[in-house]
């Protein structure tokens, strides 16, 4: 009796013990998950990419909701600096409506990046939520950022020039520009030239985006379904919906192509698990075969 009366501290023992060890591993993997970025490359290839735009590479950063890897972002910018980009396309949540505006951090992290590589940004919809958006456009201009509020630009490289658009989040004012409208206006200015498409909702692409005749739609706000377990394309959507599609990689529906970044912050409660933030590095090839 004496030895079994013994025994019991130790079991309960053992079981503090690993206790204690599983809760140091959550706490290492919710850190990893959410303090640490993790560079992806990507390539998308196409027919229609004119030659002197092979190799062109976008690093795409998406869904930060004020976030910081390093003192003032220190981080970030050194990571993005590193992967020489041609171009970094801001998709839509810089900010967030439950922590900021805080103008202090749009303008380190955005002169930051202006320096680095021509800079575009589309809104999502916490910049909507927060207001205030044509102030915050005008401070990305006047830092250097190139705003797409339903609007395109003509980019040139090595002869060749290609259409880069954005739209607003449909949390926008009633009466924008549509998407189809938008998409109108390259087609009667561009014809039928190869274009990319900023559009923050991922999960408007299969209704919607898909078939306004881009050849690459690049997106966000998914979150990389918050929290990834294998065999699954993210387990919770932002809007709180299980098994959610379109969340992170590549996608494609009737022949229109989608990229969706996972992103990299938070927003509200939730944490990403075994979803660490992405910085997306994305390089377009012409297929000549």
């Amino acid at each position: 009796m004496a030895k079994q009366r013994a025994s019991h501290p130790r079991r309960r023992r053992r079981l503090l013990v690993l206790l204690l060890l599983l809760l140091a591993l959550l706490a290492g993997e919710l850190w990893w998950s959410n303090c640490t970025l993790s560079v992806e490359p990507f390539t998308y290839v196409s027919s229609r990419l004119p030659a002197g735009f092979d190799g062109f590479r976008i690093v795409q950063l998406s869904d930060l909701h004020e976030a910081e890897f390093g003192e003032d972002n220190e981080t970030l910018l050194s990571t993005v600096a590193e992967q020489e980009p041609d171009l970094i396309a801001i998709t839509g949540d810089l900010v967030d409506r439950f922590q900021g505006p805080d103008p202090q951090y749009v303008d380190t992290l955005c002169r930051g990046l202006v320096a680095i590589a021509p800079t575009y940004f589309i809104t999502g919809n916490h910049e909507w939520a927060v207001g205030d958006v044509p102030e915050l456009k005008e401070q990305l201009e006047e830092l250097g950022v190139t705003v797409l509020s339903n609007d395109f630009v003509t980019l040139e490289r090595n002869g060749d020039a290609i259409v880069l658009a954005g739209i607003d989040d449909p949390n926008g004012y009633a009466d924008q520009k549509t998407p189809e409208e938008l998409a109108a206006e390259v087609k009667e200015a561009w014809g039928d030239g190869f274009w990319l498409l900023l559009a923050h909702r991922n999960d408007h692409f299969a209704t919607q985006y898909s078939l306004l005749g881009a050849d690459l739609v690049l997106s966000g706000h998914g979150h990389g379904g918050v929290i990834r377990l294998p065999f699954t394309d993210g387990l919770l959507s932002t809007d709180r919906t299980f098994f959610p599609s379109y969340t992170a990689g590549f996608y494609q529906i009737g022949g229109a192509d989608l990229f969706v970044s996972r992103g990299l912050g938070n927003s509200g409660p939730l944490l990403r698990v075994f979803n660490r933030p992405q910085v997306a590095v994305l390089t377009l090839r012409r297929d000549n075969s």
